[in-house]
């Protein structure tokens, strides 16, 4: 800075002069790279969706560094070169339709290819802004990282209303979901260009426990949109609740999810989906009491998972009302809207190969959910992947590397 300072002063003319030919390339610099930093809030947004609001470096690494900070995260793959992520705020759409931004990672190898092949990771669940992947968030930050060390370009949403997306938090509302991540795969576009890289058409998705249900949701889309300009190559979702209401609704309620799991799990959606779908007018109506008071303060991103916990009732029964018990059992109205619109996660047939990795001692997403999903698949492109009986944590750990060479497979990073 002081040496370009230095250059100014030597051959300005005058300050006043500086000063306008400063304004005019800055202006002209923000307008052809559209990397505009703003503080605007959701419904003061105007832009078109994938539009960047702005790029902030956060984490640059050699091979070596690259290979020890993933390492540091119990993740153990050879990695063949160093990265650079960004946190990129960019324009997408709120649930209903208005225009907002979202927050999310980008993360390009340094390697010497210019043009890259692209992998979407999508997160599982959290409850705090911070704990996204491009705040944060650095396991999930190391899970995205793991791909562009090995070549490939890797972005990961946050979603609404995580990291800095303003707002609330629509949890494990797919629509959103699902636009939230192809938008940041357009601006991912710009982050690219303006790095010197291209980003191939080429598109391999994958996602953990709710993010499996997102990265279900972004493939369809993909797959149903070829002018997003991307080419579904393969997917990849672990541990993902793609039936809500055939699956995971009856599992939380009856004991196949761990209780405590399950009073998290819907508290967490019934709060998210009253905001979209209106399913009560006062939490009393859905709580039972005391929790109806605070339950949905729990859930304003400030507060963390424990925080969350003990915050609410041990079980399903001592949080629901028994009208909210029945209904979600026999979901109608508003209650079956919101149920089917994420349900249809899994509603096409795929031309690439899709692969749903399960464990059927998950007591937190139930492996049902993935067979259910692959009869709606139907078509011999899907199958469902057994990783045996661990935990739903263990399923991402074991999952990751075996994603990685089925994808070195399908379209290998140059």
């Amino acid at each position: 800075m002081a040496t370009e300072a230095a250059f100014h002063r030597r051959n300005a003319p005058s300050r006043r002069v500086l000063r306008s030919s400063v304004a005019l390339v800055s202006a002209l610099v923000l307008l052809l790279t559209g990397f505009v930093a703003c503080g605007a809030r959701g419904g003061d947004i105007a832009g078109s969706p994938g539009e960047v609001v702005s790029v902030t470096p956060v984490l640059g690494a050699t091979t070596e560094r690259t290979a020890a900070y993933l390492n540091q995260w119990a993740i153990q793959t050879p990695v063949r070169n160093g990265i650079d992520a960004y946190r990129v705020v960019y324009r997408t759409s709120a649930p209903d339709g208005a225009d907002t931004t979202a927050s999310g990672l980008v993360v390009l190898p340094r390697t010497e290819a210019r043009r890259l092949p692209v992998v979407s990771y999508a997160h599982g669940t959290i409850v705090r802004k911070d704990e996204a992947p491009s705040a944060d968030a650095e396991t999930d930050r190391a899970r995205t990282a793991l791909f562009a060390a090995a070549g490939y370009a890797a972005v990961a949403p946050d979603y609404l209303g995580l990291g800095e997306g303003p707002g609330s938090h629509p949890y494990a509302h797919a629509p959103t979901e699902a636009s939230a991540s192809v938008d940041l795969l357009r601006a991912a576009r710009t982050v690219a260009e303006r790095e010197g890289r291209e980003l191939d058409d080429t598109l391999l998705v994958t996602g953990f426990s709710q993010g499996g249900q997102a990265a279900m949701a972004l493939a369809e889309r993909v797959a149903a949109a070829p002018g997003l300009g991307y080419t579904l190559a393969g997917v990849a979702a672990v541990s993902g609740p793609y039936a809500i209401r055939e699956v995971q609704t009856p599992a939380a309620l009856d004991g196949r999810v761990t209780p405590r799991a399950a009073v998290l799990y819907i508290a967490y959606w019934l709060t998210a989906m009253n905001r979209i779908y209106h399913l009560y007018d006062e939490p009393g109506e859905a709580f039972q009491q005391p929790y109806a008071q605070h339950v949905e303060q729990l859930f304003d991103g400030r507060h963390d998972v424990l925080s969350v916990s003990t915050g609410l009732p041990a079980t399903p029964g001592e949080l629901l009302t028994p009208r909210f018990q029945a209904l979600a059992l026999d979901p109608t109205g508003a209650a079956l809207r919101a149920m089917t619109d994420s349900d249809r996660a899994c509603d096409w047939t795929p031309r690439a190969p899709v692969r749903l990795y399960v464990s059927p001692a998950d007591r937190a997403v139930p492996s049902a959910n993935a067979e259910q999903c692959l009869a709606a698949l139907g078509g011999d492109r899907a199958s469902v992947i057994d990783l045996g009986p661990v935990d739903h944590s263990a399923t991402v750990r074991l999952a990751m590397p075996q994603i990685l060479a089925w994808f070195g497979e399908l379209a290998p990073a140059v």
